[in-house]
């Protein structure tokens, strides 16, 4: 069995809506390295998904030093 954990995330808005890009990496319970950053895309179609990217970017864009 391995772990698979995501390294980075970021947001774009594009022609199809929100998209979410991602990198993880995966690692055995030995803690050998199976994939390092390996990169998958998704579309995010849900409003509950759709809120929570709108909370994060909120909270961030309160965080931008003045």
């Amino acid at each position: 069995m391995s772990i698979k954990k995501i390294t980075s995330f970021t947001h774009h808005k594009t022609a199809e809506g929100s998209r979410l890009s991602a990198t993880y990496s995966e690692i055995t319970e030995d803690g050998n390295l199976v994939k390092s950053n390996e990169r998958f895309n998704v579309i995010v179609v849900g409003d509950e998904q759709q809120a929570h990217i709108d909370a994060l970017t909120e909270f961030l864009q309160g965080k931008i030093p003045e």
